[in-house]
Protein backbone atom coordinates (compact mmCIF):
# COMPACT_ATOMS: atom_id res chain seq x y z
CA UNK A 1 0.00 0.00 0.00
CA UNK A 2 2.94 2.35 0.63
CA UNK A 3 4.05 1.94 -2.97
CA UNK A 4 0.57 2.84 -4.25
CA UNK A 5 0.49 5.98 -2.09
CA UNK A 6 3.97 6.95 -3.32
CA UNK A 7 2.92 6.50 -6.95
CA UNK A 8 -0.18 8.65 -6.39
CA UNK A 9 1.90 11.40 -4.74
CA UNK A 10 4.46 11.38 -7.56
CA UNK A 11 1.66 11.48 -10.13
CA UNK A 12 0.03 14.52 -8.53
CA UNK A 13 3.41 16.25 -8.17
CA UNK A 14 4.16 15.75 -11.89
CA UNK A 15 0.70 16.88 -13.04
CA UNK A 16 0.84 19.99 -10.85
CA UNK A 17 4.31 20.82 -12.11
CA UNK A 18 3.03 20.37 -15.67
CA UNK A 19 0.20 22.84 -14.98
CA UNK A 20 2.56 25.38 -13.40
CA UNK A 21 5.08 25.18 -16.24
CA UNK A 22 2.33 25.36 -18.90
CA UNK A 23 1.16 28.69 -17.48
CA UNK A 24 4.71 30.02 -17.54
CA UNK A 25 5.37 28.90 -21.10
CA UNK A 26 2.10 30.38 -22.36
CA UNK A 27 2.79 33.68 -20.58
CA UNK A 28 6.24 33.92 -22.16
CA UNK A 29 4.82 33.13 -25.59
CA UNK A 30 2.11 35.77 -25.12
CA UNK A 31 4.72 38.40 -24.30
CA UNK A 32 6.71 37.51 -27.42
CA UNK A 33 3.68 37.26 -29.75
CA UNK A 34 4.47 33.62 -30.50
CA UNK A 35 2.26 30.60 -31.04
CA UNK A 36 0.18 30.08 -27.88
CA UNK A 37 -0.98 27.09 -25.87
CA UNK A 38 -4.75 26.64 -26.30
CA UNK A 39 -7.03 27.26 -23.34
CA UNK A 40 -8.17 23.64 -23.55
CA UNK A 41 -4.55 22.49 -23.24
CA UNK A 42 -4.09 24.72 -20.19
CA UNK A 43 -7.10 23.05 -18.55
CA UNK A 44 -5.94 19.47 -19.28
CA UNK A 45 -3.46 19.25 -16.37
CA UNK A 46 -6.10 20.73 -14.06
CA UNK A 47 -8.62 18.07 -15.07
CA UNK A 48 -5.98 15.39 -14.48
CA UNK A 49 -5.38 16.55 -10.91
CA UNK A 50 -3.05 19.52 -11.35
CA UNK A 51 -5.46 22.36 -10.61
CA UNK A 52 -3.37 23.62 -7.69
CA UNK A 53 -0.26 23.88 -9.88
CA UNK A 54 -2.27 25.73 -12.53
CA UNK A 55 -3.65 28.17 -9.97
CA UNK A 56 -0.21 28.84 -8.49
CA UNK A 57 1.16 29.31 -12.03
CA UNK A 58 -1.66 31.70 -12.94
CA UNK A 59 -0.84 34.03 -10.07
CA UNK A 60 2.93 33.54 -10.08
CA UNK A 61 3.18 34.47 -13.77
CA UNK A 62 0.16 36.87 -13.67
CA UNK A 63 -1.36 34.94 -16.55
CA UNK A 64 -5.06 34.41 -17.32
CA UNK A 65 -6.00 36.15 -14.05
CA UNK A 66 -8.56 38.35 -15.82
CA UNK A 67 -10.30 35.49 -17.60
CA UNK A 68 -13.30 34.34 -15.55
CA UNK A 69 -13.08 30.91 -17.17
CA UNK A 70 -9.74 30.45 -15.39
CA UNK A 71 -10.38 32.48 -12.22
CA UNK A 72 -13.53 30.47 -11.47
CA UNK A 73 -12.82 27.24 -13.35
CA UNK A 74 -9.45 26.31 -11.84
CA UNK A 75 -10.53 26.71 -8.19
CA UNK A 76 -13.76 24.85 -8.99
CA UNK A 77 -11.80 21.91 -10.39
CA UNK A 78 -9.55 21.97 -7.32
CA UNK A 79 -12.60 22.02 -5.03
CA UNK A 80 -14.11 19.03 -6.84
CA UNK A 81 -10.86 17.06 -6.51
CA UNK A 82 -10.60 17.90 -2.81
CA UNK A 83 -14.23 16.86 -2.27
CA UNK A 84 -13.58 13.53 -3.99
CA UNK A 85 -10.43 12.92 -1.93
CA UNK A 86 -12.23 13.79 1.31
CA UNK A 87 -15.11 11.51 0.37
CA UNK A 88 -12.70 8.63 -0.19
CA UNK A 89 -10.99 9.29 3.14
CA UNK A 90 -14.10 9.70 5.30
CA UNK A 91 -17.14 8.17 3.57
CA UNK A 92 -15.98 5.57 1.09
CA UNK A 93 -16.87 1.95 1.80
CA UNK A 94 -13.28 1.17 0.78
CA UNK A 95 -10.94 1.99 3.63
CA UNK A 96 -7.68 3.60 2.67
CA UNK A 97 -4.67 3.46 4.96
CA UNK A 98 -1.76 5.75 4.32
CA UNK A 99 0.87 4.14 6.48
Amino acid sequence: MKTFFTVICVYFAIVNLWGFISMGIDKRRAERNQWRISEFSLFVPAFLGGALGCIIGMYFFHHKTRHMKFVIGMPLILFIYLAIILWFIFFSPYKLSFM
